[in-house]
């Protein structure tokens, strides 16, 4: 060090010291690469969801053709939410999507060929968890079809009823939810039915239409599939029936070969019969986190590798409901819970 007090320029200490930067421009620095990094991660992040949504609009691999139809589907089948669709693609995309994934008309089911087992010693019901990837669900199995019937709201025409009531009222141990009613907006009160209920024998209602999609069951306790004249139905001896559509299994034959079944994903119900008799009830929630739904193609898949020889899809969306052995099974997607309805498939 000089006289003067002054540090020398040569003294390394003294250099480090002159050389080092003040610690707000250091700060300041270190803040602005921050910020170059973050707007980098995010302009890379918005450039991948374009990529991604210019795939999930054109591209014609696989994945992104499957994402597109599901969408498609899912929105034009609900009544209130075909805008999500119908805003993304032409009336001609949306329709050319909706041809290639439909269900196939089968015809009707012939009864002759399910084998009705005795009561006897056929009193057995299971209920099996089949959740998969994307859904949560569960089927039960009667083995005596007699045991099933088809129960309606007390209060027809003007209130439906919950699947607790239903089952309290019937002395049911299993309650689904059954076929279809007036629902406008979202907004009915699930006392009004379409198409034709019978219950016990009794046509409970009838639409003034001169035939009916039925789902029932004959007096041989024989789930028949079909669409029919009043007097057919009379002639045939069916004793329960819940107007629904599509069929989704008819004498052993998958009606959808190729697709999902052009219905989306969202809750659903569905009733079958195996060919030895036996049958089968199968829920699915969806719309909600965990489970959001499943399509017809999937029901179709799961009743077929439980044995299901005929297959019904029924009413499902906010309405699917599993009551069992005194408590609800699934969850309703209904945000006000489990929804009113006129018709139920009943375990007795």
């Amino acid at each position: 060090m000089s006289n003067t007090g002054i540090p020398k320029s040569s003294d390394p200490i003294w250099q480090q010291r002159l050389d080092r930067k003040p610690a707000g421009i250091y700060y300041y620095s270190r803040k602005k690469k921050r910020l170059r990094q973050l707007l980098t991660g995010m302009l890379s992040l918005f450039i991948i969801f374009g990529l991604c949504f210019l795939g999930f609009l054109y591209a014609p691999i696989q994945p992104f053709v499957m994402l597109r139809e599901l969408w498609v589907t899912s929105a034009m089948t609900t009544l209130n939410h075909q805008y999500l669709a119908t805003y993304l693609f032409s009336e001609a995309e949306i329709q050319k999507i909706m041809d290639n994934n439909k269900v196939a008309d089968l015809g009707n089911s012939d009864p002759s060929n399910i084998e009705t087992p005795g009561t006897d010693n056929n009193t057995g019901m299971e209920l099996i968890d089949i959740s998969q990837k994307g859904f949560k669900g569960y089927l039960l199995k009667i083995e005596d079809p007699g045991r099933v019937k088809v129960a309606a709201t007390s209060h027809l025409g003007k209130m439906g009823a919950k699947a607790e009531d239903i089952a309290k009222e019937n002395g049911a141990i299993a309650v689904i939810n059954g076929g279809a009613f007036e629902d406008p907006e979202g907004k009915g009160n699930g006392g009004q039915p379409l198409g034709i209920l019978i219950s016990d024998g009794h046509i409970l209602h009838k639409d003034p239409v001169s035939s009916f999609n039925i789902i029932g069951l004959n007096r041989d306790d024989v789930l028949v599939l079909g669409h029919y004249t009043l007097n057919q139905i009379k002639q045939m001896n069916i004793r329960d029936a819940v107007t629904f559509s599509p069929f989704l299994v008819v004498d052993g034959k998958p009606s959808i070969t190729h697709g999902d079944g052009g219905w989306g994903i969202a809750p659903r119900t569905a009733i079958g019969q195996t060919k030895e008799g036996g049958i089968l009830m199968l829920v699915i929630d969806g719309r909600q986190i965990g489970s959001l739904g499943a399509t017809l193609k999937d029901v179709q898949d799961i009743m077929l590798e439980n044995g299901a020889y005929n297959v019904a899809n029924l009413d499902g969306g906010s309405s699917t409901v599993l009551y069992y052995n005194g408590k609800i099974v699934n969850h309703p997607s209904s945000q006000y819970g489990e929804r009113h309805a006129p018709s139920f498939f009943i375990v007795k």
